[in-house]
């Protein structure tokens, strides 16, 4: 037995234990030490002592980069935003939302366009052409064929990474694929770790082979816009509207009609998308909306 502390990463925890993966890839179930008085999340880097037979005794919490919420997780640094090709279209209002997200959270996206043996829909044609222009530029996949799966394991590498998206856009597929002889169908889930079919609340980490891990997150859409980001501040967490906000005449410009604005100059000669203004402008309403309701 050793008394050596280590370092490790939290995978998940049941039953009052906790799974924690050491810098070797060797997992130990360890128990918490009574000292430590805040939660201890999935993704956590902690110190832990191991013991004989995969245990362990879990002694402290490394300094968190982040925590995200519903579900809570810690230390994500890739948010990997899945939409379809078809079937269901995508969401351009979702996917800005989660990018306002990434941006906020300073996690990195990857757009992901899923289901890629589909025939495109006009939306998905739009992200491919357009996302790529403010450096957003998505990775074809289809966990049916197998494309892009590769490239995909190659950009998680090294990183915690974490699905979102809408409903039937292919992420349970997409991670039965990149986890390799680990099936994550919510039924499999169910009688793995004892969860209702629809009320999955625990957080796990699964570690890829090539490197990095892969968070089952059921039910993670971020898509609340979190309420410390102001009205003047938004339009920093859309790339293109904040490359030209300077040249606005006024410098509390909000970009909704305000004259000689020039994200609206740009929208209008074609920089902007339209569909990326209306968008910026539905959640500007939204952040102006709270922000009347606090005064």
């Amino acid at each position: 037995m050793t008394t050596n502390k280590v370092e490790g990463l939290v995978l998940k925890r049941y039953s009052g234990f906790y799974y924690v993966q050491d810098e070797q890839y060797q997992i130990y179930e360890c128990k918490l030490r009574g000292k430590i008085k805040v939660a201890v999340l999935t993704g956590d880097r902690v110190g832990f002592t191991p013991l004989e037979a995969g245990k362990g005794i879990l002694e402290s919490i490394l300094p968190r980069k982040n925590e995200l919420y519903r579900p809570r997780i810690a230390n994500v640094n890739l948010l990997l935003i899945i939409m379809a090709c078809k079937q269901p279209a995508p969401s351009l209002i979702l996917l800005d939302k989660l990018l306002l997200m990434a941006s906020f959270y300073r996690l990195t996206p990857q757009i992901l366009l899923n289901k890629s043996d589909l025939p495109p829909d006009s939306k998905s044609v739009f992200i491919e052409d357009y996302y790529p222009r403010i450096c957003l530029p998505p990775i074809k996949t289809s966990a049916k064929e197998k494309t892009g799966i590769d490239l995909l394991r190659k950009v998680i590498e090294k990183k915690i990474a974490v699905f979102a998206g809408p409903s039937g856009a292919g992420k349970s597929s997409l991670l039965n694929t990149l986890i390799d002889g680990v099936s994550v169908k919510t039924q499999e889930l169910s009688k793995k770790v004892a969860r209702g079919k629809h009320t999955t609340r625990h957080v796990e980490l699964y570690p890829l082979r090539s490197g990095g891990w892969i968070a089952d997150t059921p039910g993670f859409s971020l898509i609340e816009t979190p309420a410390a980001i102001k009205s003047s501040e938004l339009s920093g967490h859309f790339s293109e509207l904040g490359s030209v906000a300077g040249g606005c005449r006024f410098n509390d410009c909000l970009h909704r009609g305000e004259k000689h604005c020039a994200v609206k100059e740009a929208v209008n000669e074609g920089l902007i998308a339209p569909s990326r203004y209306k968008n910026y402008l539905y959640i500007l309403e939204e952040i102006l909306a709270k922000e009347r309701s606090y005064k």
